[in-house]
């Protein structure tokens, strides 16, 4: 049998999500969230969704394309994930190469992917000439079975909406968020300039649950907010949890992602997961404090090209 690799079609969506759960289970995606992050891309990105067939199966996925919010340019990505039972035929390699292929076509000067760290895929993408760099975690909380840190009484001044509240005029959040990923470690730094997109890739995504998303204001301004995703069935994804820098080491990163975690709890949720960088030790303790636990580390890989 034989391997090829196309593009993404949005019939597709569901095989691609089963991909997904199987080689990646700790991420929450919706066939929903595929497609319209696909169809909204920022041109600058560049984005393609390649997909591994084999005997009209599809085997492997993978995203590809350029972080055009990034202040360093020409830095590609290339996240290829396969079956696990179809491991071993070559999808991975032929989805690497074709996205390698492709990113050097548009200008990329280096490729960005994230590794399990576990041997077998750790080797492969030496092979191929990729550099470990820096590991993140994976984490997860059973909110069906375990305890939550009870809900503390809120500070003078201090209030807790969702984001449905702030349905009618999003840009404070945007600006907490904007202010809060320039601050997240990374490979590749990120500056959220652009309100307009912001709207698109994040406020509008269907992923997004607004009514999880808490957000703690402090004297009717923006102090900080804990990001929810969810599937819509039982998976809660917690995203970006960040303060803005005047209101940091009061503890308001806590109480926002406290609240979400006990609506999420309360709507029928019953796995929350999260992604932390190793190096953001501050994150990795209220998480910790919460009762996550991590399931699995990846670790982010380079290769230069040209």
């Amino acid at each position: 049998m034989t391997v090829i690799v196309r593009d993404f079609l949005p019939t597709d969506a569901e095989a691609w999500v089963r991909v997904r759960r199987a080689a990646l289970p700790y991420m929450v995606t919706t066939p929903e969230q595929v497609v319209y992050e696909q169809a909204t891309a920022h041109p600058d990105k560049r984005y393609r969704l390649l997909i591994a067939e084999e005997d009209g199966e599809i085997i492997g996925t993978a995203q590809v394309g350029i972080a055009y919010d990034s202040p360093e340019p020409g830095q590609g990505f290339c996240n290829p994930y396969t079956l696990p039972r179809r491991t071993g035929r070559g999808a991975g390699s032929l989805l690497l190469r074709t996205a390698e292929e492709y990113l050097a076509g548009v200008g990329a000067v280096a490729v960005y992917t994230w590794v399990l760290d576990e041997p077998a895929n750790r080797v492969f993408a030496e092979k191929r000439g990729y550099t470990a760099s820096r590991p993140a975690h994976f984490l997860h909380l059973d909110l069906a079975h375990g305890t939550l840190p009870p809900r503390q009484e809120l500070p003078a001044g201090v209030e807790l909406r969702t984001a449905a509240d702030f349905a009618d005029d999003p840009r404070p959040l945007f600006e907490a968020d904007a202010e809060s990923t320039a601050d997240e470690p990374s490979d590749t730094p990120t500056e959220l300039a652009d309100y307009e997109d912001w709207l698109r890739h994040t406020w509008n995504n269907p992923g997004l649950d607004r009514e999880l998303t808490s957000v703690a204001v402090v004297d009717d301004q923006v102090a900080a907010f804990s990001a929810a995703n969810t599937d819509g069935l039982t998976r809660y994804w917690s995203g970006m949890t960040g303060t803005r820098r005047a209101y940091r080491n009061r503890g308001l990163a806590k109480l926002a992602k406290n609240d979400s975690l006990h609506r999420a709890r309360a709507a029928g949720y019953t796995d929350a997961y999260t992604g932390n960088d190793a190096d953001n030790g501050p994150m990795l303790a209220i998480n910790t404090w919460f009762g996550y636990g991590i399931c699995a580390t990846e670790v982010r890989h380079v290769r230069k090209l040209g």
